[in-house]
């Protein structure tokens, strides 16, 4: 009981005590004041009795309503504290007790209770703040993170997460429900029975996706699962490894073939001059395709690197048509076939001249290995407008389109998707005995998109093949709506 609080008490104690004095003292001198007239023993006890009883009887009036006034008050502020507690204990924290008038202990109680209940308000908030802060950058991330009771119950998950599950993992409900993949259910499993972290690889969650997991528990007795998509990862180590063995397969061939021919001229060092210059050539032949690799492999690191950048400048679609015709017409003709063109607009493309020769290089080349039966190969261009527009080209009248079209076999449909891929071939021999690498293709699609374009091939089995890109008009090229062909030639 603090000071205050006591002296009240005493002073309501004293108080009863004061009154029945004074009553006391009243009486005592009435019944001194009676003294003149003589009184028995009796009739002195029986008055001494009265005035004691009506001293205390006045006593207890006075201290009677005193203490059930102060009850009263003390009740009403016991029940206001009681009141503010249960506000608090139920998630009210901006609940305050009423300021008293009196600085009494209550009033210091309720003044220190106001203020544990504005700091526990504040601490809360901070909390929240910091709560939804975590959940936006757990949200965020590019991993899918998923947190599991004890009981193997969702108790959060993060967007990612959500957006990979879909519908099926909700809060509260088991996460073997939620997600079939047995690898993360043992990878969670684990993490809650054993205490310790795990990892495993996730690959029927989601269809043509690889996940990592890492599961750990938690200190309150569940566990914590991420997911990491690897999917990138994964195609690119599969195409280095593939792109090696590819190489390696290219390199080896050739070079088995220089061994062998080169051994043999030293093991018979006086074998026939004819016959040595026939091996000769055969060891030529092979360097000369290895060199070729070597120099497609070098173009095609070169445009896949991030260094890599075009020289572009507005050129004339009918002047990219006519270098290439006239740079590869002689060796064209010297094939036996024909190089048609077909006509090209003079709009105006951004294009790299010297890159752009390369691709109709490449292309008819591909042109002449596959179709040199159907003894012509044809090169045009056309501005696309509304009434040309399809699905393979959807920006009618703000590019050139380019074709290089043969008239030989053909290629079947399953072959047209995979054409563009490195080291691809329809008929593995025949380009190996034309001395192909399987680059030229994939070299050209990365041009034709590093200028901003589209390449595709049409074809049907006898009816030969054409390959189509696109580059887009320069700006003031746009402008015109007047198309200009030059006339068709032959070479």
């Amino acid at each position: 009981m603090t000071r205050k609080l006591f002296t009240k008490l005493l002073g309501l104690f004293v108080l009863p005590l004061f009154v029945y004095a004074v009553a006391m003292e009243f009486l005592f001198s009435r019944l001194l004041s009676a003294g003149g007239t003589r009184l028995t023993a009796a009739e002195s006890l029986s008055l001494l009795g009265g005035a004691a009883l009506w001293a205390g009887l006045i006593a207890l009036a006075v201290a009677l309503p005193l203490a059930a006034w102060i009850a009263w008050r003390l009740r009403v502020r016991l029940e206001s504290v009681t009141a503010f507690a249960r506000r608090i204990a139920d998630g009210e924290l901006s609940a305050r007790l009423t300021a008293a008038r009196n600085l009494d202990e209550f009033a210091t109680m309720e003044a220190a209770l106001n203020q544990a209940a504005a700091r526990l308000g504040k601490s809360f908030a901070e909390m929240e703040s910091r709560c939804r802060e975590l959940a936006a950058m757990l949200d965020a991330m590019q991993e899918a993170v998923v947190a599991i009771t004890s009981e193997g119950l969702v108790c959060w998950s993060n967007a990612q997460m959500q957006r990979i599950a879909g519908t099926q993992i909700r809060i509260g409900r088991p996460l073997v429900h939620s997600v079939r993949d047995p690898e993360l259910l043992a990878c969670v499993k684990a993490a809650l029975d054993e205490r310790g972290v795990r990892y495993g690889r996730a690959s029927s969650l989601v269809p043509g996706r690889v996940f990592e997991i890492n599961a750990a528990p938690l200190p309150t007795g569940g566990a914590l699962a991420v997911l990491h998509d690897v999917t990138r990862v994964e195609a690119a180590e599969r195409s280095r490894r593939d792109f090696i063995a590819n190489v390696s397969h290219e390199l080896r061939t050739p070079l088995t073939s220089i061994q062998g021919y080169v051994e043999t001229l030293v093991e018979a060092p006086r074998s026939n001059p004819k016959t040595t210059r026939e091996f000769l050539g055969i060891i030529l032949k092979n360097a000369t395709r290895m060199n070729r690799l070597t120099e497609d492999l070098l173009a095609l690191a070169s445009l896949e690197s991030p260094d890599y950048k075009l020289a572009l400048q507005p050129t004339r679609a009918s002047a990219l048509l006519e270098d290439a015709i006239e740079s590869l017409g002689g060796i064209v003709a010297d094939a036996g076939v024909e190089l048609e063109s077909a006509g090209a607009p003079d709009s105006l493309v951004l294009a790299d001249p010297d890159a752009m020769n390369q691709v109709f290089g490449n292309l008819i080349e591909n042109a002449l290995k596959y179709g040199k039966a159907g003894k012509r190969i044809r090169v045009g261009a056309r501005l696309l407008e509304a009434e040309t527009a399809s699905e393979a080209a959807p920006n009618p009248a703000s590019e050139v389109e380019f074709s290089v079209q043969d008239f030989g076999p053909g290629i079947a449909s399953e072959h047209l998707v995979r054409i563009f891929e490195r080291f691809y071939r329809i008929d593995k021999a025949r380009s190996r005995e034309s001395g192909g690498t399987g680059l030229g293709l994939a070299i050209v699609k990365h041009i034709v998109l590093a200028h901003g374009g589209r390449i595709w091939a049409e074809s049907e089995l006898g009816s030969g093949a054409a390959f189509r890109f696109t580059l887009p008009l320069a700006p003031a090229a746009q402008q015109s709506s007047a198309l200009r062909f030059k006339p068709e030639h032959v070479v």
